[in-house]
């Protein structure tokens, strides 16, 4: 029997453009990956979030299945462009009124919200006036920020500001292959990280001025790796193999990020590359670091890389054939959950929420009319059991948010993964709860004790 937290929080997690659809409707602006999806050959099938799963005109019933699974929490994002169609200036009432709607009603169903203010879908406007290239779109954000800091004031009291800033300048500006679709080198990538950076500071300092009730944070992801048996010296290389940073891949770093908000300093064991743009950093980023400490870290994690110690050092191990793979192509790694939680807790003390983990899954609709997902149960089931041997072991994780509610747009792929709890239906319209949402259900109601 597992055991969590008695105040531990279970939710699910969703993203603005990846369900909300209602792409030109209320006044909203568009986005990058608007402009994104809709320039043929960087989405699979040419497709794009224009209807997705219209959780805009939909919300209600997305409610009513969080409330069927028993869970306290929802994690969702703002869609910038929906409030503030040029990124800055003029507050957008219909895209703020529809907020306002879903915000009430989960709280009326006892289902805290958990807002991310940023995920990926930057205002076209701002874009064009440079992105994240440009410091200014770190100060517009910080703006966005604090004016729904204010709105939400009473109600709201959860945040995270960004969304892998990992995938954000990694992939958008770095590898091209998600909005705005960009190539940089990696002295352009680094200042982009700046700049993201720096929102964030701007950001938490806005909330936390609004509200001193607001409880901020950010969601990170990268490399996590854990050690292929309990000898200390693998325990060792699995450690010093998770906070490397090397230049090639120092972007999917957990520490590129979190070592300058928490520590105050960058990465100390970089690459030359990187430690030649460490000297170059931005003064308003180094005077904003000085507020931009989270108060909790959120770690997206999906699976984690083997280690041990050889006699020339700490090594990857390479998996052996046929290893288990989800739909998408990931490896099954449940051990991720127990140590990349322990890891991060024991280099930054801070508490943590695993703000997205799940798996997609090649589901349909069987003959009965039911979507049994036992791969995604059996998934769960593993990683849910390693998170609460972490837990035991002393990493303080504060709740647990699946990936996803419901089959959603999956950026550059298209619609052709499903991560949902909720199979989506989109020839039809229909949202059904897969097999996987009454289980979840079991778990949320009785805190993990069924696992």
């Amino acid at each position: 029997m597992a055991h969590f937290p008695e105040t531990f929080v279970w939710g699910a997690a969703s993203a603005a453009y990846q369900i909300e659809g209602g792409a030109r409707d209320g006044g909203r602006g568009p986005s990058i990956w608007d402009t994104f999806s809709h320039t043929p050959g960087n989405v699979a099938r040419g497709e794009t979030g224009d209807v997705a799963c219209d959780s805009y005109h939909r919300w209600q019933e997305d409610v009513g299945l969080l409330r069927s699974m028993h869970l306290s929490a929802y994690r969702f994002s703002i869609s910038w462009p929906r409030v503030l169609p040029d990124g800055d200036g003029d507050w957008n009432p219909d895209g703020l009124a529809y907020y306002d709607r879903l915000v009430d009603a989960l709280r009326a169903a006892g289902i805290e919200p958990y807002i991310t203010l940023y995920h990926w879908d930057l205002p076209q406007a701002l874009e064009d006036r440079g992105g994240w290239q440009s410091a200014d779109t770190a100060r517009a954000f910080g703006r966005y920020a604090a004016g729904l800091a204010a709105h939400f004031r009473g109600r709201v009291t959860h945040w995270f500001t960004i969304n892998e800033i990992a995938c954000i300048v990694g992939m958008g500006y770095g590898r091209g292959n998600h909005a705005p679709g960009l190539r940089l080198p990696l002295e352009g990538q680094f200042r982009c990280w700046q700049n993201v950076m720096l929102a964030h500071c701007l950001a938490e300092q806005a909330l936390h001025e609004a509200d001193p009730a607001n409880i901020v944070g950010l969601a990170s992801t990268g490399r996590i790796c854990h050690p292929v048996t309990e000898d200390p010296a693998d325990l060792q290389a699995a450690r010093r193999l998770t906070f490397a940073c090397p230049d090639e891949d120092w972007t999917f770093t957990h520490q590129m990020l979190l070592d300058p908000l928490c520590l105050g300093h960058w990465p100390q064991d970089a690459g030359p590359r990187l430690r030649a743009c460490f000297a170059r950093t931005d003064p308003a980023l180094t005077r904003a670091l000085a507020f931009g400490k989270p108060d909790v870290i959120g770690l997206n994690i999906y699976n984690s890389v083997p280690a041990r110690m050889e006699a020339d050092g700490p090594a990857f191990v390479r998996r052996p054939t046929g290893w288990p793979r989800t739909a998408i192509g990931w490896p099954i790694e449940p051990s991720s959950l127990r140590w990349g939680p322990r890891f991060i807790g024991e280099r930054y003390g801070l508490p943590l929420y695993i703000t997205e983990n799940g798996l997609s899954c090649n589901d349909k609709i069987y003959l009965d009319g039911q979507v049994h997902d036992a791969d995604r149960i059996d998934f769960t089931t593993r990683y849910l059991r390693e998170l609460a041997r972490g837990i035991a072991e002393g990493a303080d994780v504060r709740g647990y948010f699946h990936w996803s509610l419901i089959d959603n747009f999956e950026w550059y792929s298209g619609y052709s993964e499903r991560f949902g709890l909720v199979y989506m239906d989109y020839a039809a319209g229909q949202r059904l709860p897969k097999d996987s949402a009454r289980w979840y259900a079991r778990v949320a109601a009785d805190n993990g004790r069924c696992l």
